[in-house]
């Protein structure tokens, strides 16, 4: 799974992904800092069942806090969109094509309206940030239409003519995308378009069709970000009034940066998404600090019950994507695995995934080899095409091997 972290320069980009990530990639008040690509990992939170089945876990492949799990995902911070970005203009065609497997999006929008289409600086308030919304939504549509044009005489005819498939035909042309042919079914239907009569498409049906790909295979939350500022929240309330088909999240990035900087310092205590920080050490902190701390907790925390940051992420995840988490198992008594660590590992799946689609994401021994899976609450027996629910624990028996 990759999370695209995209926005025009200057927006906050680097910042979030510095902050979710503890990474320190460059930042500055200057468009295209970021020119490069620049990677992260970071974590979405689950609750446990470690609780719930009163045992002490073993984490391998996450980390538990409190009964909360963080499991790793992947982030991707790209250069900064601008106005005609598809046409090639500012970094546009390097940045799209950074964007080509992401399964997701989170646009980073400077709320506080101090950026201009171009991020270069303005008055706070001047810029309306819903216009980036809007702007950025068809860079990606117009990228996405100029790749599905480039063969698009030659597929068509060929639906007509061989009375090929359609969907499979454009989901081998575009899984560089991470495209499937049920992106492509739902985004037609969506249109209103006869995909047995694709020939007969004129340029407004293709430009419709492509918009709802964009959006089904893309999908994108939006980050109302430096929300600490007064008019910036006054345009987070519009944002939520007009752009009514997206998720926002009020989020101060900055904060969220500041906050896992004195954590890892051992200065405070803090996990990601908690409404509020315990500070250990007072007298390590100077006077400058320790004023920006109340002001997080006064105008960030305790208005918005977080800085929006880890809420971002697990929207993006569980909501956007409508992933879930399951805990697999190889001694359904125990909750170990053949090394004795105790819930060790916890996978996230698309919904609809089936006990034996878990069991070859384990190993395809067992996948190939599958007999049955145990649900280790209810302890009964379920068939490979049982389809997962959030924070199952499973586990899978096979002739070739158990987890």
């Amino acid at each position: 799974m990759l999370i695209g972290i995209v926005g025009k320069p200057s927006s906050g980009k680097t910042t979030f992904l510095n902050a979710a990530c503890l990474t320190n990639y460059k930042t500055a008040s200057y468009p295209f800092t970021t020119i490069e690509p620049q990677p992260g990992t970071s974590y979405v939170r689950v609750k446990c069942v470690c609780k719930e089945f009163n045992v002490q876990d073993n984490p391998r492949n996450s980390i538990c806090i409190n009964g909360t799990r963080f499991v790793q995902i992947k982030l991707l911070d790209v250069a900064g969109l601008v106005p005609d970005a598809w046409k090639g203009r500012g970094l546009g065609n390097k940045f799209l094509d950074d964007l080509r497997q992401a399964d997701a999006l989170i646009h980073i929008v400077d709320a506080s309206g101090s950026l201009d289409a171009d991020g270069k600086e303005v008055p706070p308030g001047t810029w309306d940030p819903i216009e980036d919304v809007k702007f950025l939504e068809r860079e990606i549509t117009m990228w996405m239409l100029n790749i599905v044009k480039r063969d698009w005489r030659e597929i068509t005819t060929r639906v007509k003519t061989e009375r090929l498939n359609f969907a499979k035909l454009m989901e081998k042309r575009l899984s560089g995308l991470s495209i499937n042919k049920f992106h492509i079914l739902d985004a037609a239907a969506k249109a209103n378009l006869n995909v047995n009569e694709v020939w007969a498409w004129d340029e407004e049906d293709l430009y419709k069709f492509v918009d709802n790909l964009r959006r089904l295979s893309k999908p994108m939350l939006i980050v109302a970000n430096k929300i600490d500022k007064e008019i910036a929240q006054k345009n987070y309330e519009k944002m939520k009034t007009i752009l009514k088909d997206y998720i926002i999240v009020p989020t101060s990035a900055l904060s969220e940066y500041v906050l896992r900087t004195l954590n890892d310092k051992g200065v405070i205590r803090y996990i990601p998404g908690d409404n509020d920080f315990e500070i250990l050490k007072k007298d390590a902190i100077d006077q400058k600090t320790l004023k920006t701390l109340e002001l997080i907790k006064e105008k960030i925390l305790n208005k918005y019950g977080s800085t929006g940051v880890q809420d971002s992420l697990d929207i993006a995840v569980f909501k956007l994507l409508k992933y879930i988490a399951v805990f697999p198992v190889e001694d359904a008594n125990r909750l170990t695995d053949h090394e004795g660590n105790v819930l060790p590992d916890v996978f996230l799946v698309p919904e609809g995934t089936t006990a034996r689609d878990l069991a070859y994401k384990i190993h395809t021994t067992l996948g190939d080899t599958f007999l049955y899976a145990i649900d280790v609450r209810t302890k009964s027996r379920l068939g490979e095409e049982y389809k997962l629910k959030h924070r199952d624990v499973i586990k899978i028996v096979a002739t070739g091997g158990r987890k």
